[in-house]
């Protein structure tokens, strides 16, 4: 860790010669070099991680790729007056430390990667263990874009063999002066507590409400969608479904119809033995990120390889809804009215504060909604996903910092702001 964080120090320094214009072609030699590798950037993450779905994380890589923003995000303010000229400027902070997840190894480290060179910044990653001959193989693609265009060897490093010691280490060195955490809320608090500026994005239960205004077909096939992208790893998509009474029997056959498969209580029984850790508390890593026709085959079902997700109907306290699975088994909840519905949800999505939405036609319950939830991302009337830009607007982030609340964290949330003042001058109008 010593060794990758001197050489991103020497980058750094290397780095603060290097023209805006040349910063911007690098970001587009990294582009174009993931686009060359993307069938091998999600082949490889699926091998090695054994999570997810390789068509999916095509879409997401493709998505960190072409919807992460450069420098354009990163723009200076101007103040004027009677005492002179003021100059508030982005700058950068130096290294950055950054720990990333097995579920979205690549896409991360692409979105970091951009984002904290267009800040011009260097940065040491400690990726999850579990992804870390992918995560290696990101980092020395982006290094050969950057070099490529004339930038610093080891403006990214990385280190081999990456631990829960070595990510410990790496949050209390003192070369270190920002950390961008991605990861569960453990290595979040630990982060939080290393006495440095910390951008971190922590667990989320997204839960999505279906009134009884809602385009019902649509808001079926959005759901499976959504909850089904990438085997349900994705910390934003929806991971429990409550529907007001009314409708609720009409959005079973509309999630049925749109590659779901509802299973019976007697299932359910039988799929908590093997999907839950024995506690009730977690889900059982063995099945994190696993195609549903696996999950199912355990219990004796058949399921058709079109087929994308299981539901079935819960209580609200039901583990399936309290806990964030991350795999292709959601439950869906009744509610009396809209209004029960929004409480349950926000009782569900437990305080993280992350990603909720909604399928209603009715402005007034989409307004409520939100208020209410006060989330990072709120979605209305499509698959969560959209909230990353994929079939929705605005820029792409795999890092959702809802704990430090940055958001979508993009290259401006890897700057610090400083003041040029002139006085008394330059005052021209």
């Amino acid at each position: 860790m010593d060794q990758a964080i001197v050489a991103a120090q020497q980058a750094f320094l290397d780095f603060r010669d290097i023209s805006i214009d040349r910063r911007k072609k690098i970001i587009s030699a990294i582009r174009n070099i993931c686009r060359e590798n993307i069938k091998n950037l999600a082949s490889q993450a699926v091998e090695e991680t054994k999570l997810g779905r390789y068509e999916d994380k095509l879409k997401k890589n493709e998505l960190a790729i072409e919807k992460t923003p450069g420098v354009e995000d990163v723009f200076p303010q101007a103040f004027s007056g009677d005492y002179g000229l003021s100059l508030q400027e982005p700058a950068p902070f130096g290294v950055v430390g950054s720990i990333t997840p097995c579920t979205n190894p690549t896409e991360t480290i692409i979105c970091n990667g951009i984002g904290m060179i267009a800040g011009g910044n260097s940065a040491v990653f400690n990726p999850h263990p579990t992804a870390k001959k992918t995560s290696a193989y990101v980092v020395s693609l982006l290094n050969k874009a950057i070099i490529s265009e004339g930038g610093p060897p080891n403006l990214l490093t990385m280190i081999t063999n990456p631990t829960i010691d070595s990510a410990q280490y790496m949050m209390k060195h003192l070369g270190i002066r920002l950390l961008v955490v991605t990861g569960g809320p453990a290595v979040v608090k630990q982060a939080m507590s290393s006495g440095k500026r910390v951008v971190a994005a922590g667990p989320g239960n997204p839960p999505v409400v279906v009134d009884e205004t809602a385009d019902i077909e649509k808001a079926g096939k959005d759901i499976v969608a959504g909850s089904s992208l990438d085997n349900n790893i994705v910390c934003v998509i929806e991971k429990e479904i409550i529907a007001v009474n009314k409708i609720a029997d009409e959005l079973k056959e509309a999630l049925k119809a749109g590659g779901g498969v509802e299973l019976t209580r007697l299932q359910v029984q039988r799929l908590e033995k093997i999907i839950l850790d024995p506690d009730g508390k977690h889900p059982n890593k063995d099945w994190v990120g696993k195609n549903i026709q696996l999950i199912l085959k355990e219990i004796g079902m058949e399921v058709d390889e079109g087929k994308r997700l299981a539901f079935a109907e819960t209580p609200p306290d039901h583990p399936f809804a309290t806990v964030e699975m991350l795999l292709p088994v959601v439950p869906l909840i009744r509610a009396h009215d809209v209004d029960e519905a929004i409480e349950l949800a926000y009782k569900l999505e437990g305080g993280c504060f992350h990603t909720a939405g909604m399928h209603s036609k009715n402005i007034e319950n989409l307004h409520k909604m939100a208020v209410r939830m006060n989330t990072s991302i709120f979605v209305k009337n499509a698959p969560f996903y959209a909230g990353l830009g994929l079939g929705g607007e605005g820029p792409c982030s795999f890092t959702i910092a809802s704990p430090t609340g940055e958001g979508l964290t993009t290259a401006r949330h890897f700057t610090r702001m400083r003041r040029c003042v002139v006085a008394g001058y330059f005052r021209i109008t």
